[in-house]
């Protein structure tokens, strides 16, 4: 199956309902969430069933992660990923877990990249204050700010509902944590890309919203609904 690769930006990570798996065959999940390995700045394409797939118009890029609801095998044997209302992604271009292993990076390149990281993390809190431990949150991520100011367009009711929506999610707390999701608005750390700041966290949230949904209202619709965005 050909996959057009198209260049992509503020693609997030979140977890997808569930759907019905059509002519496919379901098995047990080997995995509860994959990650996109195609090529760095282009994704894959969603498609609505394994069988007789159509293209949904959507794709996600390369490195974002994503919950699966259920694996099944198409009538021709290629193994299939349901991520949610209809949207299926082939196992083929994708790998488990959260961890990035693009197609052009090698085992040991991604190793050595991890242990720089933790170095970098771990040079990072030597330097916070010793106070910082009184938190019920350990942040292990660089909480710098970019160096770019950020403004959102969220005004009137748009600003309501993503201020509902912040609530629901942490309290209006920009250090909140929970598993791999952090934050005002609880977004992927990976997809923060190292920056905790407020800034940041405003900006990643909006790109992702009005990419997903169009806009806050239609998300806290959403979040009515299904208890999460």
């Amino acid at each position: 199956m050909a996959v057009a690769a198209v260049t992509l930006t503020g693609v997030m990570a979140t977890n997808l309902k569930s759907n019905t798996a059509h002519a496919a065959t379901i098995v047990n999940n080997d995995t509860n969430v994959v990650t996109v390995n195609y090529v760095p700045g282009y994704g894959i394409a969603v498609w609505n069933n394994p069988d007789n797939p159509q293209f949904t118009g959507q794709r996600l890029a390369d490195g974002t992660s994503w919950k699966v609801i259920q694996t099944a095998y198409s009538s021709t044997g290629e193994k299939w990923y349901d991520l949610g209302l209809n949207q299926w992604v082939p196992a083929k271009y994708v790998v488990s877990g959260y961890s990035k292993y693009t197609s052009n990076t090698s085992a040991s390149t991604v190793a050595q990249s991890n242990v720089q990281a933790q170095s970098a993390v771990a040079s990072n809190n030597q330097t916070q204050s010793s106070t910082a431990n009184t938190s019920n949150t350990t942040n292990n991520y660089s909480s710098a700010s970019t160096t770019s100011s950020y403004t959102s367009t969220a005004t009137g009711s748009e600003a309501d509902a993503k201020a509902w929506i912040a609530n629901k999610e942490s309290g209006g707390s920009y250090t909140a944590q929970n598993g791999q999701y952090y934050g005002k608005y609880q977004l992927s750390i990976s997809y923060l890309n190292g920056d905790l700041s407020a800034t940041n966290q405003e900006k990643v949230a909006d790109n992702y919203v009005y990419s997903r949904y169009g806009s806050w209202t239609a998300a806290k619709a959403f979040w009515l609904a299904n208890g999460w965005y």
